[in-house]
């Protein structure tokens, strides 16, 4: 067995993260790892989100994501959140800068808890996200799912917030869509050559979205920070609401909005919260893995003397 790593099961959310310590090590989380842990209903996650030594000067670490599929993922923003909150409770710093296949992601933890990740710029051109067709204007492409005189979903706006994303408008509650049935048709879709995250998207106001998503490489998930800010980046460009709106993500358990501002300077910037639940060890090459509170239970634990009565 490789040498065990420490690992923390988190949620950003409610999206279900395992942070994994690879710091000092020149293995990576194997795709057959992921693939033990997501079966493990304690293990189960959207993303990994490994932690190794920086690469670059001036960052503090590189970020390794991995799907539950296996697959990698170029950005996560609710595992960023996890990450950063780890790594304040065992540096006391507050602010971090990580490099990603993505690019660079700046993070900030507020007084209250919640912390905030720059996740960089937003990409519309067609090529880039990419789709399969060109598309002179991506705010609004050519698809739809259903009959064709009355599809269920139509007309995506679609851009990269260093995954590709596809933002569905729909004018009701989004829970009330069969996304389970819908999302992986629509993620697997030949117009996007590298899949795409599936997010629906109800505007309520012009400050305010309800969303859902179908994540690629995941599935079903109850929280997706990127597919997050690229609805609130679409709904903004698309005329729909301000550059700054609150996200009730429609599946989260937890009962907090997400918030997003995408600034003047270009950059989307989120913020919400992050939750550590238990820590473990794990071989990263297996998937094997043991949690601690488990090994304290399993600890004999030793009898103290009784009092003495003089």
């Amino acid at each position: 067995m490789t040498e065990l790593v420490e690992f923390a099961r988190m949620n950003g959310l409610g999206n279900k993260i395992l942070v994994v310590d690879m710091r000092g090590r020149t293995d990576k989380v194997t795709p057959a790892a992921a693939i033990a842990l997501n079966a493990d209903p304690a293990t189960q996650f959207d993303q990994i989100m490994a932690i190794h030594d920086p690469k670059a000067e001036g960052t503090d670490a590189w970020i390794d994501i991995l799907n539950s599929d296996g697959s990698k993922a170029q950005a996560c923003g609710n595992g960023t959140r996890c990450v950063v909150q780890a790594l304040s409770s065992e540096t006391g710093r507050k602010t971090f800068t990580f490099q990603t296949v993505a690019g660079i992601l700046n993070a900030v933890e507020h007084d209250d808890g919640t912390i905030s990740v720059d996740m960089g710029k937003p990409v519309f051109e067609w090529d880039r996200i990419p789709l399969a067709e060109e598309f002179f204007d991506t705010s609004r492409i050519e698809l739809q799912i259903g009959p064709i005189d009355a599809p269920i979903l139509h007309s995506p706006s679609v851009m990269s917030m260093g995954n590709p994303h596809a933002v569905f408008w729909v004018d009701r509650d989004p829970m009330s869509f069969d996304l389970e049935r819908f999302g992986p048709l629509l993620e697997n879709h030949p117009m996007f050559p590298e899949k795409a995250n599936i997010t629906l998207a109800q505007v309520t106001s012009k400050s305010s979205l309800r969303t859902r998503t179908w994540e690629r490489g995941a599935g079903l998930t109850l929280a997706c920070g990127s597919a997050a800010c690229a609805a609130a980046v679409s709904a903004a460009r698309t005329g729909r609401t301000s550059r700054m709106v609150t996200i009730d993500v429609a599946s989260s358990p937890v009962r907090q909005p997400l918030v997003i501002e995408w600034r003047a300077d270009d950059h989307v910037v989120m913020t919400g919260p992050a939750e550590w639940e238990w820590s473990g060890k794990v071989d990263p090459q297996s998937g094997e893995f043991s949690r601690d509170d488990e090994a304290a239970a399993n600890t004999p634990q030793r009898d103290e003397p009784e009092a003495r009565v003089n």
